[in-house]
């Protein structure tokens, strides 16, 4: 069998990953396990990874563990990153960046040869401005606010991780190791990177994209009472009829009234938001065994092509493959 060769390098990659106090613990471990790794595969030390922290003493994560961090701003001579990434932490996008970090990561971020984020930590970096027109992705449930804060963002919602020239990004928490193996994929070649990911018993390659785990369609309902009256009585009834003229009727509007105050309250079209239900309903029916046909059927659907389009728009994967996952968890 051919290897692919090992990239001879005169010094270790200098890989920092900043941390803030709540980081969320895997955005940190997980790209970290994956370079430790790197180094173990390839018999080298092609990476020297290093956690960036903003305070004095031990970083508090999210679940009370606590990290030592390897560098301090403001108390170390910082050298230029070979890749500079941001952990994500859940309180990211919920109080105002600190105006000395963001001045920092503008300084320091486009010096390093790629630099990025993990999940949240793209609502930190978007802050900078460095992401302004660049496709990026984010946590499934940021990517709305990140949209609505950072227009001149351009996110991909169902992407796992996304490569737009110097700049990488993952999605929510577990995509931080799909990234990272892809950025030793860059680096060393293929045949490390699947010995990683065989290793630490993660897809070399991950099926779908990261919709497939969101839960857009669970959420409690907005806007005006007579509007959320409507999302209630859809999300029990996901197989009536939800035609715009049945559901202006129900609202005691207009058609055209009722679609436009829709779509300035809810933020998408009513047979946006119906279908988007009507999937989650789905998705639950998948989950517990029901066959997809008879899902369909159950919420709504004319057809079991139209459901099967829908589901793998939304989803990002088939509803058969879909209701597999679950069979062979429930078989383990």
């Amino acid at each position: 069998m051919r290897h692919a060769s090992i990239p001879k390098t005169s010094a270790p990659k200098k890989i920092g990953i900043l941390a803030l106090p709540g980081v969320q613990m895997l955005d940190v471990a997980g790209p970290l396990d994956v370079f430790a790794e790197a180094n173990v595969q390839s018999g080298s030390n092609a990476y020297a990874p290093c956690v960036i922290s903003t305070v004095e003493g031990p970083i508090v994560s999210s679940s009370g563990l606590r990290i030592l961090p390897d560098i301090v701003l403001g108390t170390h001579t910082l050298s230029a990153f070979d890749t500079l990434l941001v952990a994500g932490a859940p309180h990211l996008g919920k109080i105002p960046a600190d105006p000395a970090l963001l001045d920092w990561l503008r300084r320091h971020a486009p010096k390093s040869r790629r630099f990025g984020s993990v999940c949240s930590g793209a609502m930190l970096l978007a802050a900078t401005g460095l992401l302004d027109g660049r496709r990026i992705t984010t946590h499934w449930a940021m990517a709305e606010q990140l949209a609505h804060l950072f227009p001149e963002v351009l996110i991909e919602i169902d992407a796992l991780h996304v490569r737009d020239d110097q700049i990488r990004t993952a999605a929510g928490v577990t995509a931080g190791l799909d990234l990272a193996l892809a950025l030793v994929e860059e680096d060393l070649g293929r045949e490390i990177a699947k010995k990683i990911a065989s290793q630490l018993v993660m897809f070399f390659k991950r099926p779908g994209g990261q919709l497939q785990f969101s839960r857009r369609g669970e959420t409690n309902p907005v806007g005006r009472s007579a509007l959320q009256e409507i999302q209630r009585w859809v999300a029990a009834h996901p197989a009536e009829d939800t035609s715009l003229a049945a559901l202006a009727g129900r609202a005691g509007l207009s058609p055209r009234h009722f679609a436009r105050l829709f779509r300035q309250e809810i933020g998408m079209t009513p047979a946006a938001w119906v279908e988007t239900v009507r999937i989650d309903a789905a998705r639950r029916m998948l989950e517990g065994g029901e066959r997809p046909k008879q899902a369909a059927a159950a919420c709504g659907f004319v057809d079991i092509d139209t459901f099967r389009r829908a589901f793998q728009r939304q989803v990002g994967v088939t509803p058969a493959e879909y209701r597999r996952r679950y069979e062979l968890a429930d078989a383990a």
